[in-house]
């Protein structure tokens, strides 16, 4: 006896997961991500997926296998020119629009592997600072620079932009390369770091190594304008200008400026309250002392 066929109006979420290819799970994931809409569902409260339902599925399983993102899939569903996305027009708008998103991520990553290129040629750390910056410190020998001073110019890059941070390259390309320099600068330090939290604020240590802090700068200050770098720093803020022309609108610099636009900005003075560095009381009076004997230094004549 021959029996007629009847398809289902409406299937299970197990059934049309079946059909597909995915599992029940991808299909709530589609619909908790608003790619899918939720079906009718039936008297015992479970879902059911009729013909266009379907059709939607093998359509987002097919794109998402070309490797689109369901993100990008669902944008462009939701976007208000993909009115009519089952018809040949539709599906086109959204293939032109996924398309568009391939290309800005295939731009992103041309950039992201131009970074690691660099990063991996000049050296993880240095890599990780603007071409502005590094190019400041070509010609160093190598491994002269040390971590803390590459890591100095990563925040300073952040808080005051490239210019900042090789402008302040100066300082670590004389005392990479005097180290008699390098040995005073290590000495000053580690005075400073003894300044911990069982120095009293009024001990005496503290001036004492304030003055110390005072005469080191100033040597490292004599050292840099004798050896050339002083206006190596003149001719860094005319390169900087060249690149970069001031606008009659400019307001004060936001942190990182020119440094590629990828980081919330913010003003420099928001961004150094953002840096913490855990530095005691007896520590901090001793900077205020040496800034006060740095102040109340006679001009060079």
């Amino acid at each position: 006896m021959h029996v007629s066929f009847v398809p289902p109006r409406r299937v299970r979420i197990g059934d049309a997961a079946a059909f597909v290819g995915i599992t029940p799970r991808a299909i709530r994931h589609y619909h908790e991500i608003g790619l899918l809409p939720e079906p009718e569902r039936g008297s015992d409260d479970r879902r059911r997926y009729g013909y266009e339902d379907m059709i939607r599925l093998l359509w987002i399983r097919r794109t998402a296998e070309a490797g689109i993102a369901l993100d990008d899939i669902r944008d462009a569903f939701a976007d208000p020119a993909s009115t009519g996305a089952d018809s040949d027009d539709g599906i086109a708008g959204i293939l032109e629009r996924l398309e568009e998103a391939l290309v800005a991520q295939e731009a992103e990553l041309r950039r992201q592997r131009t970074a690691v290129r660099r990063m991996r040629t000049e050296g993880s750390r240095t890599g990780l600072l603007s071409d502005f910056v590094t190019d400041r410190l070509k010609g160093l020998p190598e491994g002269s620079l040390r971590r803390a001073d590459l890591d100095s110019l990563l925040v300073t890059e952040r808080i005051f932009g490239p210019l900042g941070a090789a402008a302040q390259a100066s300082r670590f390309i004389a005392l990479a390369t005097h180290p008699d320099l390098r040995e005073e600068s290590d000495r000053v330090d580690a005075a400073e770091e003894a300044l911990d939290d069982t120095v009293a604020v009024d001990d005496p240590r503290v001036a004492q190594v304030a003055a110390e802090r005072h005469a080191f700068e100033e040597t490292l200050h004599t050292v840099i304008e004798d050896s050339g770098l002083a206006e190596d720093d003149d001719a860094l803020f005319d390169a900087w200008d060249a690149l970069h022309p001031a606008t009659a609108d400019e307001d004060e610099p936001e942190a990182g400026q020119g440094s590629g636009g990828r980081h919330a900005s913010m003003s420099a003075y928001e961004a150094i309250g953002k840096m913490p560095y855990d530095f005691s009381p007896a520590r901090l009076r001793c900077m205020e002392l040496a800034a006060e004997l740095a102040a109340h230094e006679p001009p060079a004549s």
